[in-house]
């Protein structure tokens, strides 16, 4: 790939700067993958099955508001048309809302007189002001037929999956009844989500206690084939390396990668908006590439690339770069599980009216 056709990959994001996601998973041999696999996501829903999630089903709005995927849909849709990035940011959003205390749509809440909320903590001021956006428009659409019914963690689950559906993703099965949450604070937020620093093993141990594992880790991080990061996220990588001079790169990074980046990103720091594609190959399509760049050193996050090289991970790695729809069945089967982390039922929770806002505005 040329310089000249990287840096046209590389752009200047106009909204307010954001991170990136990652996830995790425990080694199993290769040649009894499907039976372990499969036995291994059964086993995943008995140890997440509450009385909440039993709650849960695709037929929950079925009389309440029986339009209610459509016009998810029909909404996030056209703002994903009229603005790429949407797809991306909601898939972020997903993932920082339900691994901290659950899919609850927590991370919508805005900071009040009272409370500074999940959204302004340090490691979520970069979620993406397009994913926002969509679940706003999709929720006042909703309001608008079905008032009061749908709530804000429901919208958020199907405005997700509609995306990556859009990008050319698959299919997985939503099962709703969320309740909102009751509480949304900054201070939650610290040790709970994953880093762009992190190494295999501080991710291992991060999603080890929601009860994911070495394989659910590789494929939900397939999420990364799509959406960008900022130069900050990973200039440790390409900017004086280990202490060596300013042109010193991470070796497990290709040099035409790492060079055609130093250029990129060398203005980042009077300018945090400088971003790259995380995927520089098909970074507007939901496939497989992301799997395929780590295997040749275009990794753009040091998390990302260490699961090509740790043991315990590579082989997934290998698996999904080589089999797309291996890839794409598990990733269906994990996004189900990460579906269902921590929902609220009954008093736990509620049904917002605004998604940014509390229907009791001093909670």
């Amino acid at each position: 790939m040329s310089l000249s056709l990287f840096l046209l990959l590389c752009f200047l994001h106009p909204r307010q700067p954001r991170g990136e996601q990652h996830f995790h998973a425990n080694l199993v041999d290769m040649a009894s993958y499907p039976l372990v696999a499969s036995f291994a996501a059964l086993v995943a829903v008995l140890l997440l099955a509450s009385p909440a999630t039993a709650k849960l089903t695709t037929l929950y709005y079925q009389k309440t508001c029986p339009n209610v995927e459509k016009i998810v849909s029909d909404v996030v849709t056209t703002k994903q048309i009229s603005t790429p990035t949407t797809a991306a940011g909601a898939l972020r959003l997903f993932f920082h809302d339900c691994f901290v205390g659950g899919c609850d749509a927590s991370v919508l809440v805005s900071s009040n007189a009272f409370n500074r909320a999940e959204r302004d903590a340090d490691d979520n001021v970069s979620l993406p002001g397009d994913g926002f956006d969509a679940i706003v428009r999709a929720k006042t659409a909703l309001e608008l037929q079905c008032p009061g019914v749908v709530s804000c963690a429901d919208v958020l689950a199907l405005a997700t999956r509609e995306l990556v559906l859009m990008l050319g993703g698959p299919f997985y099965r939503v099962r709703l009844g969320r309740k909102d949450a009751l509480t949304s604070t900054a201070a939650s937020i610290t040790g709970n989500l994953p880093g762009p620093n992190m190494t295999v093993d501080q991710l291992i141990s991060l999603f080890a206690r929601r009860h994911f594992t070495v394989q659910e880790l590789v494929v939900l991080s397939g999420a990364h084939t799509v959406g960008f990061s900022h130069c900050s996220q990973f200039a440790s990588r390409i900017f004086g390396y280990n202490g060596g001079a300013r042109d010193a790169h991470d070796p497990a990074m290709s040099p035409r990668f790492a060079q055609a980046l130093q250029k990129a990103c060398a203005n980042y720091v009077k300018n945090p908006t400088i971003a790259a594609f995380n995927d520089v190959m098909t970074p507007g399509k939901f496939d497989n590439m992301y799997y395929q760049n780590l295997l040749r050193g275009l990794g753009l996050l040091a998390s990302d690339q260490a699961l090509a090289l740790d043991p315990r991970t590579k082989p997934f790695v290998q698996l999904y770069a080589a089999n797309q729809t291996a890839f794409f069945n598990d990733f269906s089967r994990a996004m189900e599980k990460v579906s269902v982390l921590g929902v609220k039922a009954g008093r736990k929770g509620e049904v917002r009216r605004r998604c940014d806002v509390f229907n009791n505005l001093t909670t």
